[in-house]
């Protein structure tokens, strides 16, 4: 378990440690998109003092077209968009299996839009950190989704909620 994240979650999402690739005391989930490894995300599991909070190799890898899990997404109608990697295992955690990561708040783009709109997706709720930034990236998530006629709606979180910490019951009363 790591960050609220059960061992089963993380089993699913083939988690890892390793001491190779500069990764010590790093948890590491492989990233896949359609079928193909596309990078290795690992996050710092102790006080990052001195230590990358994240790492990936190959390090300067491209995300600009990346949405994890979206090989695991069985539906893709509905979709959640959350900032980073730990917010999409909780949603996945908590039952929302048509959550995806964008890896940052700056990291939706109209390649990122083009995925989605290949694959069907209608609608997307937008379920970014509460913090200025990450609202900004929900305003500017939405206007790319309504240029290409996806209804979007941007759950806003209170102030010091963070999507990887929903519970269950939270979840559950701003996804309604």
């Amino acid at each position: 378990e790591f960050k609220g994240i059960g061992s089963a979650t993380l089993k699913q999402f083939r988690a890892f440690t390793t001491e190779e690739l500069q990764l010590h005391n790093y948890i590491c989930v492989p990233i896949y998109q359609f079928g193909k490894l596309k990078f290795i995300e690992g996050r710092y599991m102790g006080s990052a003092q001195g230590q990358p909070k994240y790492y990936r190799r190959p390090q300067k890898v491209s995300v600009a077209d990346i949405l994890f899990p979206l090989d695991k997404v069985r539906n893709t109608n509905h979709i959640i968009l959350v900032e980073g990697l730990f917010d999409m295992l909780n949603m996945w955690q908590l039952g929302y299996k048509n959550t995806l990561c964008i890896f940052g708040a700056s990291n939706f783009n109209r390649k990122k839009l083009e995925v989605l709109d290949r694959i069907g997706v209608t609608r997307v709720d937008i379920l970014m950190d509460p913090d200025a930034p990450g609202q900004m990236a929900a305003s500017k998530i939405a206007e790319l989704l309504n240029t290409r006629d996806i209804s979007s709606r941007n759950i806003k979180l209170p102030v010091g909620t963070d999507p990887g910490e929903l519970t269950q019951r939270q979840a559950e009363a701003f996804l309604k």
